[in-house]
């Protein structure tokens, strides 16, 4: 049994009540994210975030040296999760966590973050109760209540005015779901069947069929970004929906940069709402993208979690020069509520009371471009907060 599974909470506290409001010449940070398996690209990402940030800012937050460790988790593992948590916070020593792709990892990390005095920045986890499950968590991504709610509300300009749900079943499908419903609903439209679909699904004929019987006029759809985004838009392009003209409506992980040259020309023409496209037109964008570039990036693989851990980086550094290097995460926590800058996706700020990221939302299109495929955008929703922050049960206050 490895070291992370043997240190429970009590543990930590006390190899770390030693070091707590100390100043460390080198703050370490833990990052948890799928450097391998099928979602590599995204931990890839994570990576690639952190180390524009780095070339542009340098090694250094309010005169100390940032450590960056990497963790690998390829999948959804709450078990393992926490394991990594723990081993990063009292073998490591590390003063903050970062990362999470999976909802269930970064829930299983948090129950860890009080007592060890660590906060963690959420790069991607999309599931609004994590950030309500504690207050020493702050995100940079998305939710998905954040672009669902703008899904709901492209629909009648897109001619939907009844709709078939089909979402993964697990926290952020339902989530997806639960908001564009929601919504739906509120605006008059008419929600005619809502699909569950088990995570790990390659056949999605039985989905198909369900669409076409339906009668819908279009599909709102959330599938985690990876494989089987593949097989699901392949699926809806080659049978039935496509041919009967019904449209898909996604958030943005269907049809994120890196998969659109493999989804070819079954991309072409869906709709998706999401807060970061590699061609969006700005200053800031163009400079992210360079930064890419000089680290080793290729313009093909940059996705949404690039920006995330960019703009996460950009916390960690401002929670360190605020706390001077000592473990301190109340003060790190709130040295960033209301913290508002110019992302390369657009303003952002983050909410002092959710501490989530508040952002565009664009409605975009995939089009052909050259040779490729691009996201155009062509409607947008500023300054989104987390809609769905205020529907999630809070822990008891301790």
């Amino acid at each position: 049994m490895g070291a992370g599974t043997r240190f429970g909470t009590g543990v930590i506290i006390a190899g770390l009540l030693l070091s707590t409001g100390a100043l460390a010449d080198t703050v370490r940070v833990g990052v948890v994210g799928p450097f391998s398996g099928p979602y590599a690209v995204y931990g890839k990402n994570f990576r690639l975030g952190i180390e524009a940030y780095v070339s542009a800012q340098g090694m250094k937050a309010g005169g100390h040296e940032v450590s960056f460790v990497y963790r690998d988790l390829d999948a959804p593992n709450p078990a393992r999760a926490k394991a990594i948590a723990q081993e990063l916070i009292v073998k490591e020593n590390v003063q903050y966590l970062a990362g999470f792709y999976f909802t269930p990892n970064a829930m299983a990390a948090v129950p860890l973050l009080k007592e060890a005095k660590v906060p963690l920045v959420v790069f991607n986890a999309a599931t609004s109760s994590i950030t309500a499950s504690s207050p020493y968590v702050v995100r940079t991504s998305f939710t998905m209540w954040q672009n669902a709610v703008p899904a709901a509300r492209s629909a009648g300009r897109l001619g939907i005015a009844s709709a078939v749900t089909a979402v993964s079943d697990y926290a952020p499908g339902i989530d997806a779901e639960t908001a564009f419903r929601t919504t739906f609903e509120t605006l008059g439209g008419r929600v005619r069947d809502s699909i569950r679909i088990p995570l790990g699904t390659s056949n999605f004929a039985s989905v198909m069929q369900r669409i076409v019987d339906s009668g819908a006029d279009g599909v709102f759809a959330f599938l985690p970004s990876g494989p089987a985004t593949f097989g699901f838009v392949r699926a809806f392009h080659e049978s039935g929906p496509r041919q009967m003209g019904i449209k898909l409506l996604t958030t943005g992980d269907v049809v994120t940069e890196p998969d659109l040259p493999a989804l070819g020309a079954a991309g072409v023409g869906v709709y998706s709402t999401y807060h970061y496209a590699v061609s969006h037109v700005s200053p800031e964008n163009a400079a992210f993208l360079e930064r890419i570039a000089a680290v080793g990036g290729q313009r093909a693989e940059v996705a949404m979690t690039a920006v995330a851990a960019y703009d996460g980086t950009h916390l960690l550094y401002r929670m360190i020069e605020a706390t001077g290097g000592a473990r301190d995460p109340d003060r790190a926590i709130e040295a960033v509520k209301g913290l508002a800058w110019t992302s390369p996706r657009g303003p952002v700020s983050i909410d002092p009371v959710s501490r989530h990221i508040r952002q565009t939302v664009h409605l975009r299109v995939v089009e052909r471009s050259g040779d490729g495929y691009i996201n155009r955008e062509i409607d947008s929703f500023p300054d989104q907060p987390d809609h769905g922050f205020e529907a999630v049960p809070r822990p008891p206050a301790r």
